[in-house]
């Protein structure tokens, strides 16, 4: 049965629209329930769709591994009740406990969960960038997860991580060698990749998108997140990937929603500049290719728009 959803996960079906995607699991507050994708490394797989009250905010992977020696968890979630709903699924699966929590980035569906995290006792460890955007943003997060989950955000409150690192952060636990690093600039400050060099599978966090298109910030420096790919995490050379955002899948899917997007929206954007385009046209430079990713609709202008003030500089 794992070796059928494994053959599934790694075909490049195209991506449902944000429109057709509805709750999968309405007895919890995820949005899915935790998948086994190969033996120990388990995933609750957010809708590929903006936070909303149907969703109640489950839209990035909540991912965790059964070592043997305890359970590792990858982010701490959107709010206090998920990560609640991700801890019972959990004490479902194993009775090991979980020793640690990792915070993908500083973003609200990665650490607003610390709430419950900490009140259990568990450490929660973060790139030390991503402290700084908690410390800076965490109170915005905060008002948005409660503006759209309304009572599903109930008890959620800025946590700070517990433990931070600048590099990377190991862990030696049963059958497991878990290397959280920090590969460079990426999406957004404090990004950190889970590497499991034995398995050959990485979890990307915000490094990585398929399905859905990813979203640029204006802190967002596309350049730079092109070098890091190229110089850390293709080095990886992953045979599983597990996004931030999208099914479980491999490299050559991530290759070509996150790599193939950001160069093709370069390029439509230099060719902008060289015909001397402004910043009002250039968010209607053609990107056709990726409109079948969910949250195009919602992302394609902006990101256009972000790119061109960027490039307009370099």
């Amino acid at each position: 049965m794992r070796s059928l959803f494994i053959a599934a996960l790694f075909a490049a079906a195209p991506a449902l629209a944000s429109e057709d995607i509805a709750d999968q699991y309405p007895g919890s507050l995820l949005y899915s329930k935790p998948v086994e994708f190969i033996p120990g490394v388990w995933s609750a797989i957010g809708a590929t769709a903006p936070p909303t009250y149907e969703n109640a905010g489950h839209n990035n992977n909540l991912s965790f591994i059964v070592t043997g020696d305890g359970v590792v968890v990858i982010n701490g979630g959107a709010s206090y009740g998920l990560a609640k709903a991700l801890h019972d699924e959990i004490k479902v699966i194993t009775d090991q406990p979980v020793t640690h929590v990792f915070n993908e980035n500083g973003q609200g569906h990665a650490m607003l969960g610390n709430s419950y995290w900490v009140e259990q006792g568990v450490p929660v460890i973060a790139h030390e960038d991503a402290l700084h955007e908690i410390e800076r943003h965490g109170g915005s997060s905060l008002e948005a997860a409660r503006r759209v989950t309304k009572e599903r955000a109930e008890g959620t409150e800025v946590v700070m991580p517990t433990e931070t690192f600048a590099d990377d952060y190991l862990l030696e636990m049963g059958a497991y060698r878990i290397e959280a690093r920090h590969l460079g600039p990426a999406h957004s400050p404090g990004d950190i990749v889970i590497w499991l060099p034995e398995q050959s599978l990485v979890i990307s966090g915000d490094m990585a998108f398929h399905e859905r298109m990813l979203p640029i910030f204006p802190e967002t420096i596309t350049r730079d997140w092109l070098d890091t790919w190229d110089a850390e995490f293709e080095a990886l050379n992953a045979t599983y990937v597990i996004p931030g955002h999208g099914h479980p899948t491999n490299m050559d899917q991530v290759r070509r929603y996150t790599k193939g997007y950001l160069e093709y929206l370069r390029a439509r954007i230099a060719e902008h500049l060289d015909a001397g385009g402004d910043l009002a046209d250039a968010y209607y430079v053609d990107q056709s290719p990726y409109a079948h990713l969910d949250t195009f609709e919602e992302l394609a202008t902006k990101n256009a728009g972000r790119v061109y003030e960027q490039m307009e500089w370099e």
